[in-house]
């Protein structure tokens, strides 16, 4: 090979020199900009610790006498959720991050719910060892999920960039998203979630899981003890396969089913006999319309009332007659209530008044007042059976806006009408419930897209104090679907740690009270 003389070469450098090499503008516009260099990379960190968590993120876990598997998902809300195969599924807002934490109840080891069949006593320290096994667990998870994003990060960093360094750039940011994502699950946890789970699937009929009324609110160390409570009574379930367990009716709490706007649906008497007996009611009250035209041929259809097994109180609602209101109160089971009357049924003192309007015929509609007319009535009668000793603990009426002119003489005030369910504390004190249509409101279910669900609610009365101690609001599809959900919730002042309310007779409070109800 012929050598180039060095003169030569330092020609041909000079010239390289002074004329440098420019890029042609195709392989200028071909070089991403900076921002899509970051987005890509981004979009690489997401799919990658996705996959990561999808094949290897997940844990298996024994909580105490069960086989669970806990995993991490991505989620815009967080959240837990329990899967409770085949019986349904219960979801805690117990965080609030860009992860859900799901926990699946596999199986029952035999072995260990055998030592508790065998050992009852074990029972009394379950507690503590679920939640040591929750501790391990979720431990365990953490540590796999880590391993999991910067594995799946990296891993599809390199095929996409087939650089190490960019890969394991990948792998790092991975890293550091979930490290903020957790972050932001502890700072956000909330561990009395556990008081005011909804349930789906099979689950919306096993009010036991989540205990009695009065338990609930006197235990602080809440999410240990809650969390044994669910674990020993789903062992419960699992022991039993083929039916739920029956609800231990706790003798220190009145279960009142609270019912409205029926408007002639026959499903409707087969899910109250039903919620009666699961859920051991002790009296039902119904806040009106449960006619469509309060015609005497369609008294017929009241006559299921009679076989409940439990009294039912009645007031009217502006799709019921006065020929409807006679034909209840024939029934013996029945305690119609209108101008003010009162009565103490099942250890709670009622009193309520019908609705002065009647909308089929409008011939009891008058002016625009009628309502709170009725309202200033059923007040009246309130604060007269108070001065004579005898308060009232729960009134009645189908209007919520007559309902809030009794605010400051009760402590609760029961209506319906609006086809919606709300809760809401009045000025002066007084809680307002709502009930939605329990019929799904009747006829009217296709007037919309989507029918009209089915609501009830079961309200828990502390039997000594008469004091309202918790709900549990019940929501199933409406006509043609298949669908359940029951979600408890507290009063404020039944929230562990809170002062409690007074009772039924003591004055009302005249301050304003804070907001209640979910």
């Amino acid at each position: 090979m012929a050598r180039v003389p060095l003169a030569a070469r330092n020609r041909m450098k000079n010239r390289t020199s002074k004329h440098p090499r420019t890029l042609p503008p195709l392989e200028l516009a071909a070089r991403p900009r900076p921002w899509a260099r970051a987005l890509g990379l981004t979009a690489v960190v997401l799919v990658g610790a996705w996959l990561g968590l999808l094949i290897v993120g997940n844990v298996r876990a024994p909580v105490g006498p069960m086989n669970t598997t806990m995993t991490l998902r991505p989620s815009l809300t967080g959240g837990t959720k329990i899967n409770v195969s085949p019986l349904g599924a219960l979801s805690l807002d117990s965080h609030v991050a860009p992860v859900r934490l799901d926990v699946s109840a596999d199986q029952l080891d035999p072995v260990r719910s055998q030592a508790l069949v065998d050992h009852p006593e074990r029972l009394s320290g379950l507690q503590d060892e679920v939640a040591r096994d929750v501790e391990h667990g979720t431990f365990d998870l953490a540590v796999r999920s880590c391993v999991a994003v910067v594995a799946g990060a990296t891993a599809l960093g390199l095929a996409v960039y087939r650089r190490p360094r960019r890969a394991l750039a990948a792998g790092g940011l991975a890293l550091t998203l979930l490290a903020a994502s957790g972050a932001t699950a502890y700072a956000t946890w909330n561990p009395e979630s556990v008081l005011e789970p909804r349930f789906s699937g099979l689950l919306s009929s096993a009010p036991s899981l989540v205990g009695n009324a009065r338990s609930i609110v006197t235990e602080f160390d809440v999410y240990q003890k809650e969390l044994a409570r669910l674990v020993t009574n789903v062992t419960k379930l699992y022991d039993v396969t083929s039916t739920l367990p029956a609800y231990q009716p706790d003798p220190t709490t009145i279960r009142v089913l609270h019912v409205s706007d029926i408007h002639l649906n026959p499903a409707s008497w087969k899910i109250i006999a039903s919620l009666v007996e699961e859920y051991k009611v002790d009296v039902i009250v119904d806040t009106g319309d449960t006619m469509d035209h309060g015609t005497a041929a369609e008294n017929g259809f009241l006559d299921p009332v009679a076989d409940l097994g439990v009294p039912y109180v009645w007031v009217r609602g502006n799709h019921d007659s006065r020929v409807t209101q006679r034909y209840l109160e024939r029934m013996k089971n029945v305690h119609v209530l209108d101008d003010g009357r009162a009565e103490t049924v099942a250890g709670l003192r009622f009193a309520g008044t019908g609705d002065p309007q009647f909308t089929p015929d409008r011939s009891g509609r008058s002016s625009g007042n009628a309502e709170q007319l009725a309202g200033d009535r059923l007040a009246a009668a309130l604060h007269n059976q108070r001065q004579a000793g005898t308060p009232v603990d729960v009134a009645l009426i189908h209007e919520p806006s007559a309902a809030r002119e009794t605010d400051g003489e009760v402590p609760l005030v029961l209506a319906g009408h609006l086809h919606q369910e709300d809760t809401k504390i009045m000025k002066r004190g007084t809680r307002l419930r709502v009930e939605g249509s329990t019929g799904g409101s009747g006829l009217r279910a296709v007037e919309h897209t989507y029918p009209a669900p089915i609501e009830a609610s079961i309200l828990y009365f502390d039997r000594d104090t008469r004091r309202l101690q918790a709900w549990d609001a019940i929501k199933l599809g409406g006509l043609g679907l298949t669908t359940a959900e029951v979600s408890r919730h507290l009063p404020e002042d039944n929230q562990p740690g809170a002062t409690p309310a007074p009772t039924a007779s003591s004055p009302a409070p005249s301050s304003p009270s804070s907001s209640g109800g979910p």
